[in-house]
């Protein structure tokens, strides 16, 4: 009697021989998901109507009554936006990939991440897309073929919000609900006051900085914004963006008023966490002051958020108010600083499984 080729000695030694005839045995591997946001799959009105459709739909970013918010949705939005969003996407698409930044990043760093991980015979890594693919669901079905018993969960959001990682915590374990052997599982807390991350973030900034000719009068930290009513019902969310905020100003060494937070990317009706990003640009050109900098700490990669709404649009507002010089920071992205982050993370997890 042999046992099976796919079980290392390790696994052989706790499981013991197999009986014969035993199918096939893949365990005792440990899986690293990262988890982003989400991607449409083209600019096209189908591909992005059905991002819009999913995106749009999750409970836990548009909280409103679906009575009241499915005809809007479907009635106006799901015929209206997807054009808008198509062009938006089109003018900051990575066409040598036929795909979105997004995407092109996230693949990246976990390509990256698994570099770090050679000579870990038991460990894989792999990416997914809470909304849009490749999917949460048909990754975890590669990792679970593989012999994962075991898998850290990234949600590649460093401020906590329901809107984002709790919804990413939602769909991966509504995935394992359907499995009739679910694995061992650990999802990484968000970072938002992490050393590591603090670091990384005044790295980017002052690597940026000194690469200008021209020195910000102001520096922005814009994140993405949730509506006020989420923050009054318990979202932790603005109290992480403003912590982060005040630690990278002290390892800056500014003063209150050279660094700024800010909230973008509003949609509907409701009043959003405040000031808003463009609202606070314009001002700023406006009160006279001719230089700035803006930089987007809430998101791991750059994306539509960071590319078109604030290098391409908040740019163009601050000029049209009288503003100068006007750069955008990159995000953290696959660079050094940004997988330094996911590295000391990821490995802070694995502790004690591999």
């Amino acid at each position: 009697m042999t046992l099976s080729t796919k079980i290392d000695g390790k696994a052989a030694k706790a499981i013991g021989p197999l009986p014969d005839n035993h199918p096939p045995v893949n365990i005792h591997k440990v899986g690293i998901l990262l988890v982003n946001l989400g991607t449409p799959d083209g600019t096209d009105f189908a591909p992005m109507r059905r991002y819009l459709k999913e995106f749009l739909s999750d409970k836990r970013v548009i909280e409103w009554p679906r009575l009241l918010w499915y005809p809007i949705l479907y009635g106006i939005v799901l015929n209206t936006r997807p054009g808008k969003s198509g062009k938006a996407y089109e003018s900051i698409w990575n066409k040598q990939r036929n795909e979105s930044p997004l995407r092109t990043f996230t693949r990246s760093q976990s390509e990256k991440l698994a570099e770090t991980m050679q000579g870990r015979d038991t460990v894989m890594v792999d990416w997914a897309m809470r909304y849009g693919n490749p999917s949460i669901e048909s990754v975890l079905d590669r990792m679970l073929a593989q012999g994962c018993d075991r898998i850290v969960m990234f949600p590649l959001y460093p401020q906590y919000s329901a809107a984002t990682t709790a919804t990413v915590n939602d769909k991966f374990f509504e995935a394992l609900m359907k499995k009739r052997f679910m694995p061992a599982i650990r999802t990484i807390p968000a970072y938002h006051d992490e050393p590591v991350y603090i670091e990384a973030l005044a790295q980017s900034i002052e690597n940026h900085l000194a690469s200008l000719d021209f020195e910000p009068e102001t520096v922005i930290a814009s994140y993405h914004g949730i509506p006020q009513s989420y923050f009054e019902r318990g979202d932790p969310y603005h109290c992480h963006c403003m912590k982060t905020s005040r630690l990278l100003k002290e390892r800056l060494g500014w003063k209150d008023d050279r660094l700024i937070t800010c909230f973008q990317s509003r949609f509907g009706p409701e009043e959003w966490l405040q000031p808003y990003t463009d609202k606070t640009v314009e001002k700023l050109a406006k009160d006279g002051v001719k230089n700035i900098a803006v930089f987007n700490p809430g998101f791991v990669s750059d994306c539509l958020e960071t590319l078109e709404e604030i290098a391409g649009e908040a740019g163009e507002i601050f000029h049209q108010a009288g503003g100068e010089n006007f750069t955008h920071i990159p995000c953290l992205n696959d660079s050094p600083e940004g997988m330094a982050v996911i590295g000391e993370l990821v490995e802070r997890e694995l502790s004690g499984w591999a």
